[in-house]
């Protein structure tokens, strides 16, 4: 065996046992939100029969069941793009219509049926050793390359659509998961690029090329899966805020200004607004890290849907970076105040409403373009 499938071997049976041990955790640790994990749990599950076909030349792995084995990469993309939506909104919920999902995999098959999974050992050995010309084999490769930009792109739309929801009705720190989250997607965007690199070297004049990518990419997957495994050990509440059932305030405004109601007249919406800031300022809602626009709606009795409008279409201003505005200079406050001078950074984000530290300085970078320190000591 020489070196470069050695390490091949190594990092495949790491990569592996690393994947199948995260899964086991996930699928056990208690947790409010088991459908999630059991999600992400199956997409390391079917990385790790993905890989293992590779040890191909260790064991005695039937043919069929290597072919087989290897179609499970169809459904990959479709598993992780449900985990998206499964941890993006807290009201998802697995139904027969995502069963379509699977239908990529099992068309993968179907194909392979007259000309490969039927036939005899030896028409097998020679369908395989034919494989780059095989209709079905290419047929199979344009379609996993399809299948990888359609996911990846359903993703991001998924996280871009769900992250502006955020900005629009919530207030807490969950946008640095959704960050987060979008920084996941990339680098197995990034991964399944490389993947792609990978299968195209195979068939030209640099075959060697295309081994040496291999053994990075699972190399770079065993990194993806520390550091998703590093994130949820850390941060076990993140994401699942988010209501599927929240509207745009685009869309909102589109089906205003299309229907015969017409939208708050320029007196009811100065009287909405002198309402809420006089409610911010004497109540101080803000300084509940979990805030809501539904929490301020029901205080004020103004309906979800026209304070909504208000804040972001009206003040042309997210719910998020609305409320921020009042938890920013109330820091401010506290930062000048001489008696307060022992108070520390992190004691005074807290007090505000913030719960992460990276929210609060980026919050009160924007609004006031220094950092808390900075701002305490130009005073």
């Amino acid at each position: 065996m020489d070196k470069a499938n050695l390490l091949d071997t190594i990092t495949t049976v790491i990569t592996i046992f690393i994947s199948l041990f995260l899964s086991l955790f996930l699928v056990t640790v208690k947790t409010e939100h088991k459908l999630s994990n059991r999600i992400f749990a199956f997409f390391l599950v079917l990385t790790a029969i993905d890989i293992f076909g590779n040890l191909g030349y260790l064991f005695e792995i039937p043919l069929n069941v290597r072919v087989f084995m290897s179609s499970f990469f169809f459904l990959q993309l479709p598993t992780f793009y449900l985990y998206v939506l499964s941890v993006s909104y807290s009201d998802f919920k697995l139904k027969p219509r995502h069963l379509i999902h699977i239908i990529p995999f099992l068309i993968a098959n179907l194909v392979l049926l007259p000309r490969f999974y039927t036939v005899s050992l030896a028409s097998k050995i020679s369908f395989l050793k034919k494989g780059s010309s095989m209709l079905e084999i290419q047929l199979n490769h344009i379609f996993i390359h399809i299948q990888i930009v359609l996911y990846i792109i359903a993703a991001f739309m998924i996280l871009r659509k769900a992250k502006r929801i955020y900005l629009e009705n919530y207030a807490g720190a969950s946008i640095e998961s959704l960050n987060w989250l979008f920084q996941f997607t990339l680098a197995l965007s990034f991964f399944y690029f490389i993947a792609l690199l990978k299968n195209i070297f195979k068939f030209t004049e640099y075959p060697n090329i295309s081994e040496w990518l291999k053994i990075g990419l699972f190399l770079f997957e065993l990194i993806i899966i520390f550091w998703y495994l590093y994130k949820a050990l850390n941060n076990p509440n993140l994401f699942r805020i988010i209501d599927s059932k929240l509207t745009l305030i685009e869309n909102i405004v589109f089906e205003e200004e299309n229907s015969e109601q017409s939208a708050v007249n320029e007196k009811e919406f100065d009287g909405e607004l002198l309402k809420l800031k006089k409610y911010m300022i004497e109540e101080r809602p803000f300084l509940n890290p979990s805030l809501t626009i539904q929490d301020i709606s029901n205080e004020i009795e103004i309906p979800v849907r026209d304070l909504s409008v208000l804040i972001n279409h009206k003040l042309e201003q997210h719910f998020y970076d609305f409320v921020n505005t009042y938890r920013i200079e109330n820091a401010m406050d506290i930062l000048k105040d001489a008696t307060k001078s022992k108070v520390t950074i992190l004691e005074i984000l807290y007090e505000v409403g913030f719960n992460s530290k990276s929210s609060f300085n980026t919050a009160f970078k924007k609004q006031t373009g220094k950092t808390p320190t900075s701002y305490r000591k130009d005073l």
